[in-house]
């Protein structure tokens, strides 16, 4: 019974305690401050994110458009070549072959032509003074028709060995490097409908760009010149910059499926170039790039944190002060003396951090942007809040009035 009667006693002063904590004694010893700032000018920017591949702006794919043996190479990856430089030789025996063959048709057929031609031209004469017949004249002119057609095509047919022969030497068609090195000596290429790659060649790499793929739901925002920032997860730390050159207008599609729902959707994506430089040669060819292009700059307009709009005077919090509310949906706030007095503004475009000042208040204005409550007997419904905020789910202290 004795225990009973201390347990009741220790709860009854437990609860005079608290209400005397929650109905008053805590204002006394808390200390609120105001947190402000000066209103200025800076940049805002709204951006999209994409991903992208580091490439060279200009590659060739150096091929051959003979059979053969490659006989020699003379360049390995990472080498560097100008226009006209011999990179590998294909074995000419077949070709020189082939050459010798279409030439002495070629002479032949040269032979006969000049023959034919020269007894066609007598027998033009003689036909004029009508001392062969017209079937003798006729046979002479076919003759030469004749002549003339085989000579032409073996013309034709030496050419195409000369070049061929021609082609055996493989030379680079630009100054650059060579980023890649299909085949070996020895090893035999064949010329069909498809010409084969035996080398790729890039141009200066310290000039590179990047192919994105934008979102069909961002394409809109991307324009040629927009400012772009990205980066490679081989250097995290750095930033490198570009601008955008062309928006492609192909798009492509690719499917993502979904194994819980066995559904799947098409999203479609458009390439966007961007021009970057590259003087320390740390982009590499086929690099993954995540990009931000700038869609919407504002360079030195008058701004004012995201935190200052979103903040309002709590009467719990600011003690006797006063408040001058105004009925604009956005607005910044001011502290002089012991009075809040809200300030209408028209806003423009926002960052999420920032957000422009059109009309209003102008720089250098001094506003309020957040509160801080410190002291022991604070209550816990009562915790400081970015901006002076409290969340609506948070109960009120008894007497204090909803907003």
């Amino acid at each position: 019974m004795k225990q009973k009667i201390i347990l009741s006693t220790a709860v009854a002063a437990a609860l005079i305690v608290a209400a005397c904590w929650i109905f008053g004694g805590s204002n006394s010893q808390r200390n609120v401050h105001f947190t402000t700032e000066t209103i200025g000018k800076g940049n805002i920017s709204n951006s999209i994110t994409a991903t992208g591949t580091i490439e060279p702006v200009t590659e060739v794919e150096v091929g051959t458009q003979v059979s053969g043996i490659i006989d020699k190479i003379y360049v390995d990856y990472n080498s560097v070549v100008k226009a006209g430089e011999v990179i590998a030789e294909m074995d000419r025996v077949t070709l020189t072959n082939d050459l010798q063959s279409a030439k002495a048709t070629y002479n032949g057929a040269k032979a006969e032509y000049d023959y034919q031609k020269k007894l066609y031209a007598r027998n033009e004469k003689l036909h004029e003074k009508e001392l062969i017949s017209e079937q003798d004249y006729e046979l002479s002119l076919y003759n030469y028709e004749s002549a003339r057609s085989k000579f032409e095509q073996s013309q034709a047919a030496y050419a195409k060995a000369q070049r061929n022969l021609s082609y055996a030497t493989i030379t680079s068609p630009i100054n650059g490097v060579v980023t890649s090195r299909d085949v070996e000596e020895g090893q035999t290429v064949a010329s069909g409908f498809e010409t084969p790659t035996l080398f790729t060649i890039a141009a200066d790499l310290t000039q590179m760009q990047v192919v994105a793929d934008v979102d069909e739901a961002d394409i809109a925002g991307v324009t040629d010149g927009a400012r772009v920032t990205f980066t490679v997860d081989a250097y995290p730390d750095d930033v490198f910059e570009g601008r955008v050159k062309q928006v492609r207008l192909g798009s492509a599609n690719s499917s993502s499926s979904s194994s819980s729902s066995n559904s799947s959707t098409t999203v479609v994506t458009y390439e966007v170039v961007i021009t970057a430089d590259n003087p320390e040669l740390k982009l590499k060819p086929r690099l993954t790039a995540n990009v931000t292009i700038y869609t919407q700059t504002r360079e030195g307009v008058t701004r004012v944190s995201n935190k200052a709009l979103r903040f309002h005077p709590e009467p719990s919090v600011i003690g006797q002060r006063t408040i001058k509310d105004t009925e604009a949906p956005q607005k910044v706030w001011m502290l002089e003396g012991n009075t809040f007095t809200a300030r209408p503004v028209k806003t423009g475009l926002s960052d999420g951090q920032y957000t422009e000042i059109l009309e209003g208040v102008t720089e250098g204005t001094v506003i309020v942007n957040g509160a801080t409550v410190s002291g022991t007997a604070q209550a816990p419904n009562e915790a400081p809040q970015a901006g002076g905020e409290r969340s609506p789910f948070m109960p009120k202290r008894p007497g204090e009035k909803k907003k």
